[in-house]
């Protein structure tokens, strides 16, 4: 039986996608949040770039995608103004999904680094609801200063989906690998319903 697409309906989410071996799965998340009825614009980071294409995420979402400081696609005039200002990419987002979440955007999130659109972005929206899937090798996972950067995250209210166990990109079997696309698309309709009802 097919999964039941997330009611995503007029739910505007940065999709940010870091540069982990996982970020081709994000195209796929992206495909689904879009199904779901969400307005889908994604930032990636350069080396997310080195792994997955900007085309590949205009293809399913139909919007602009942001990498460093520009932005790629055919832009209107609305959009041609979210070239300039993480400050505006931060105020447009209803929902924030970072997947795959890196250690290293982990590590920029809870330590206030601001050095590219993606890490000034975050630094810009902590207080809007967030969703991370991180991804990184196991032992990466477990260093205490991972754990740290993860724990302060958490303080904030950003919400973690994952890792799970399974076959990492080394080859070796352990946790750290990013939860599926579908299991954050079913974590993202329940958070944007929260932040509905919230609303209301």
């Amino acid at each position: 039986m097919a999964k039941q697409t997330a009611k995503l309906d007029g739910v505007k989410i940065m999709l940010a996608v870091s540069g982990g071996i996982a970020a081709y799965k994000a195209i796929d998340l992206a495909s689904k949040l879009t199904a779901g009825g969400a307005e889908v614009r994604t930032v990636l980071t350069e080396n997310a770039l080195h792994l997955v294409g900007a085309k590949s995420f205009e293809a399913v979402t139909g919007g602009p995608v942001y990498t460093s400081l520009w932005s790629t696609g055919c832009l209107t005039a609305e959009q041609e103004e979210f070239k300039i200002g993480h400050i505006n990419l931060a105020d447009w987002a209803d929902v924030i999904v970072v997947a795959p979440a890196t250690a290293n955007i982990l590590g920029k999130f809870a330590n206030g680094i601001c050095d590219d659109l993606l890490s000034t972005t975050l630094c810009a929206c902590w207080a809007k609801p967030m969703l991370f899937a991180p991804a990184m090798n196991e032992k990466m996972w477990a260093n205490p200063a991972v754990q740290e950067n993860v724990k302060f995250a958490e303080r904030l209210g950003v919400e973690l989906i994952g890792p799970r166990q399974g076959r990492l990109a080394c080859g070796a079997e352990g946790i750290g690998r990013m939860a599926e696309p579908q299991e954050i698309l079913e974590a993202v309709g329940r958070i944007a319903a929260q932040r509905k009802h919230k609303n209301k």
